[in-house]
């Protein structure tokens, strides 16, 4: 199968980025909660969301899951520094990916720099929510992340259910719920349904976060 080169994933370069989508194959498509790695499979590849989610977790001595990022569409993930994978991915509901060898790249190139700066920033912000944040304060922050990752816009669709949000956030199911509705109590949030969310205060949430 023939792959695009690696620069093809930055969402900045304007045409040259879609003539080079417009060669590529079609993308792998994945089931709700299907495999896309495993925990120590080897990272010889990398991935671009297409649609869909991805989430990326580990899975504790107890049994407990840790999710420690989501993919949206647009985005690249599968970076790592040794070959190997130490986490587990998997589909979030029907999701499409475009699978690049990382050998295809011909070493480490600025757009892959970039994408992979990028999670390294998104995971430092999200320790930070976790280690200092109180379980409104990190609600609030995950729904300001997850509004700027799809366009900014006020309102958004959250591809990961209750559990999943708490598994991300070290929160239990019941207090996620529970956030969210005196969060709609208070006219910060409407739930246009269970997935979509719009932010009727933004300025709100952005104040609980500092």
């Amino acid at each position: 199968m023939t792959t695009a080169p690696i620069f093809l994933i930055s969402p900045d370069r304007g045409s040259v980025a879609e003539r080079s989508i417009a060669t590529t194959p079609a993308p792998m498509l994945f089931t709700n909660g299907e495999e896309i790695y495993a925990q120590g499979d080897r990272a010889d590849r990398l991935y671009r969301v297409e649609f869909g989610a991805v989430r990326v977790y580990r899975l504790l001595a107890d049994g407990r899951r840790q999710i420690s990022a989501f993919h949206l569409p647009g985005e690249v993930f599968g970076f790592q520094a040794d070959g190997v994978h130490h986490f587990f991915a998997d589909a979030v509901g029907a999701t499409g990916l475009r699978v690049m060898p990382r050998a295809s790249a011909g070493g480490v190139t600025p757009e892959v720099m970039e994408f992979a700066l990028r999670c390294l920033v998104r995971t430092q912000e999200h320790l930070l929510v976790v280690g200092r944040q109180n379980a409104v304060e990190r609600i609030a922050a995950f729904l300001l992340d997850m509004a700027e990752r799809q366009g900014g816009l006020e309102q958004f669709d959250l591809p990961m259910s209750r559990t999943d949000i708490g598994d991300y956030l070290g929160l239990t199911i019941e207090t996620v719920s529970r956030v969210f509705s005196k969060l709609r109590a208070q006219g910060v949030i409407r739930l246009v349904s269970l997935r979509t969310v719009e932010m009727k205060k933004p300025g709100v949430l952005r104040a609980l976060c500092e």
